[in-house]
């Protein structure tokens, strides 16, 4: 594979990227064992492709990530589109306590933090990972605001937010990208957040779109995977769940073999053509992978266009899920919309 994908501006005044960007999280942390020398591979493999926007975060092996990936940004840095992310704490002493952090004096830390981590001056997509209800948004984009006019950082995101609070942030400042967990398993960003986005130029920047790899056909139960996987954590792919989730995959098998394609091919076209069902500016997926073979499938979903019966086939999928995208939903939209 050699050619290079089309691309497409993250919100009205945002960066120019390619259709598709890189999820860099596994490469460090949560997916099991990984090859180092082959996710750098990865990524000098995704920019010859086309890739520009790379996501990380300071949560990602509490820093690890944006450490690991800091020298192929600096290698690059005129190609390279670098998003991360503040506000998820964690502690040395509990390895499992999350806790989320929208504190202004918390943020003006942690972008300090990042970019030292990540070797540059200047981040060029700064997300708020998750929001803290406690904390008012207006004080909490403002404080990221700031960040813009110190020259800290570019452009700004947020992640699983509703869509008033997309409204209450972006007239504070400018919201370029919104990153929440979309696929075809996964619709809840649909209720109010992209129309929101839509209405504002706001891009959507999907995380988890293959459904962290159940989609793919990967596994069927997240007790096939390594003992340190935190899939094995998630509702919807364990016990009861994952054996009728397991069922709802056929249609997308099915649409592959019709196609010649694979299902994450499927499944990436699908959420792509999202673009001109909502309106939206821009759909960037950013799936994560950590092998240049399973990179170049995923960027060959760019040339697939599914017909209105295959999308149909697809539609009621979602609504048929069972079991919540994580143990614990309080920090997501979708609690904040219920």
């Amino acid at each position: 594979m050699s050619s290079s994908i089309e691309t497409t501006r993250l919100g009205t005044n945002g960066p120019v990227v390619g259709v598709q960007g890189l999820g860099c999280m596994g490469m460090s942390e949560f997916y099991g064992p990984t090859d180092t020398d082959e996710a750098l591979a990865t990524l000098e493999r995704a920019l010859e492709l086309g890739v520009t926007l790379f996501d990380t975060a300071d949560v990602y092996g509490s820093g690890a990530n944006e450490e690991l990936i800091g020298p192929f940004v600096r290698a690059h840095r005129e190609q390279v589109v670098l998003a991360t992310k503040f506000a998820i704490e964690r502690r040395a002493d509990d390895a499992k306590f999350r806790g989320v952090n929208n504190d202004p004096a918390y943020i003006r830390q942690a972008v300090d933090a990042s970019l030292r981590r990540l070797g540059i001056d200047v981040i060029d997509l700064y997300y708020m990972h998750r929001r803290d209800p406690q904390v008012p948004l207006a004080e909490s984009v403002g404080a990221m605001a700031e960040l813009v006019a110190a020259g800290k950082v570019r452009h700004l995101g947020l992640s699983e937010v509703t869509g008033p609070e997309l409204r209450e942030a972006h007239a504070v400042h400018p919201i370029a990208a919104l990153q929440s967990e979309w696929s075809i398993f996964a619709r809840g960003v649909e209720r109010s957040a992209v129309p929101a986005a839509a209405e504002l130029g706001v891009a959507l920047v999907p995380y988890s779109p293959l459904g962290r790899g159940f989609l793919t056909g990967a596994f069927a139960d997240a007790g096939q995977l390594d003992a340190g996987d935190f899939r094995r954590q998630l509702p919807q792919f364990t016990g009861e769940n994952a054996a009728g989730n397991a069922e709802l995959v056929a249609p997308i098998r099915r649409i592959a073999e019709r196609r010649g394609a694979t299902a994450a091919q499927v499944a990436l076209a699908w959420l792509q053509q999202r673009t001109e069902v909502h309106g939206l500016t821009a759909v960037v997926p950013i799936p994560g992978t950590r092998r240049r073979a399973r990179l170049e499938e995923n960027l060959a979903a760019t040339r697939l266009v599914l017909d209105k019966e295959e999308l149909a086939e697809l539609e009621p999928i979602s609504a048929r899920v069972t079991g919540g995208r994580y143990a614990d939903m309080s920090a997501t939209a979708d609690a904040r919309e219920l």
